[in-house]
C-alpha cells in the first residue's frame, strides 16, 4: 500500500518559468525509470511555483527517491532556476482512490 510521499514546492525565479516547467516534464522520464517510485507529478501551482508530488509504498522507496537521478538533478539546478532551496517535505498518505491501472503508472 502506498503511505509515504513527498511534496516539493519550487519558487521560480524571475523569468525562468519556462525552464522550471522544461525541467520538471523531462523529470517524468527519470519518474518512469524509478521502479521504487509508482506515483509521480509534477505540478503548476501558480504562475511561478511548482511542484512535485511522489509516493511510495515504503520508506526505502522514499529514500532512495531522495538520493535518485531526479533529486540529484533537482538540486544541482536549484540555485540556477529557483528563488530559494526547493521546500520538501515528507508527507503521510492516509487514502489513496486509484483509476484502472494506467500503463503512465506502472513505470
Amino acid at each position: 500500500m502506498i503511505k509515504y510521499a513527498l511534496f516539493a514546492r519550487l519558487e521560480a525565479k524571475p523569468g525562468k518559468e519556462a525552464e522550471v516547467q522544461q525541467f520538471l516534464e523531462a523529470g517524468l522520464a527519470m519518474a518512469r525509470d524509478e521502479k521504487t517510485t509508482p506515483i509521480w507529478f509534477a505540478l503548476r501551482l501558480s504562475p511561478t511555483t511548482f511542484g512535485v508530488f511522489d509516493a511510495f509504498e515504503d520508506e526505502a522507496g522514499r529514500q532512495a527517491h531522495l538520493n535518485g537521478p531526479i533529486a540529484q538533478a533537482l538540486m544541482a539546478k536549484a540555485p540556477e532556476l529557483f528563488a530559494k532551496p526547493p521546500a520538501i517535505e515528507p508527507i503521510e498518505v492516509l487514502g489513496l482512490k486509484t483509476p484502472r491501472p494506467h500503463p503512465e503508472l506502472s513505470g
